[in-house]
């Protein structure tokens, strides 16, 4: 593990780099220890598995290419187990339809290696949410307010510090995008948000016109929290339903 400098350490964040290339593992420990985040190493897919169900990570930083299990499979069974867990991928292989799958399957980011550590750290920070100015979203009045980080919008209670949305029937639990895609939504309620607007803001990149990444995401939201929650708006986008009336 290596130490975080400066700010104390009980209130760093930890992370687990998983990555068959030692270079890569070294430079990103030194660099990640230099911004004040904890950091465990692992170059086997077994042995990553083993340490995210274990342990809690913040965020882990996973290689698609690993020695004994495939990067998809394992991204797959930290997520089925943690679907919470954070994660970026990192890897050479450049092309959007695995770029799709596995931000489909719930993993917050995808680096095409070689990347410049700068741009990793920024994009460690935004899915952290450490840097309030990085995140494309205005504080609400009820987090500046200190009230336990709860958004109104559309009849929706959305509860920031668990990534959970309450309909009325209780809180449901979200995976990350699900939330950053509500989130977005609710700073717009009532108004349609163009979905290439989405892709960027929630996703981060752009995508193929024909990727569905952002309507498999809607889908699931509609699934958990009502099929008129989200409203599709034909040639603008979707936006969030203003508050429901009573069934």
């Amino acid at each position: 593990m290596v130490k975080p400098r400066g700010a104390a350490s009980r209130a760093a964040k930890r992370i687990l780099i998983a990555d068959h290339e030692p270079g890569i593992r070294s430079s990103i420990g030194r660099a990640l220890a230099a911004a004040g985040y904890l950091s465990d190493f692992t170059a086997s897919g077994t042995k990553a598995l083993e340490q995210a169900l274990e342990c809690h990570y913040d965020l882990i930083i996973l290689d698609l290419v690993m020695p004994d299990v495939a990067g998809p499979c394992l991204l797959d069974r930290i997520l089925s187990e943690r679907p919470e867990q954070a994660v970026i991928v990192i890897s050479r292989v450049d092309n959007t339809a695995m770029k799709v799958y596995c931000l489909e399957r719930g993993a917050q980011d995808y680096l095409t290696k070689p990347f410049s550590l700068a741009e990793l750290l920024a994009r460690v920070r935004l899915r952290l949410r450490e840097d309030a100015a990085s995140l494309n979203h205005p504080v609400s009045s009820a987090e500046a307010a200190g009230t336990g980080e709860v958004i109104r919008a559309g009849g929706l209670a959305l509860d920031v510090a668990h990534l959970a949305a309450d309909a009325g029937r209780g809180l449901v639990p979200l995976t990350r995008l699900e939330f950053m895609l509500l989130r977005e939504l609710a700073e717009h309620v009532g108004q349609p948000v163009p979905k290439d607007l989405l892709l960027a803001t929630v996703w981060g990149c752009d995508f193929a016109p024909r990727s569905n990444i952002l309507d498999v995401c809607v889908r699931r939201l509609r699934s958990k929290l009502g099929v008129d929650r989200i409203v599709t708006v034909r040639g603008e986008g979707y936006q969030l339903a203003g508050r429901l009336p009573a069934a």
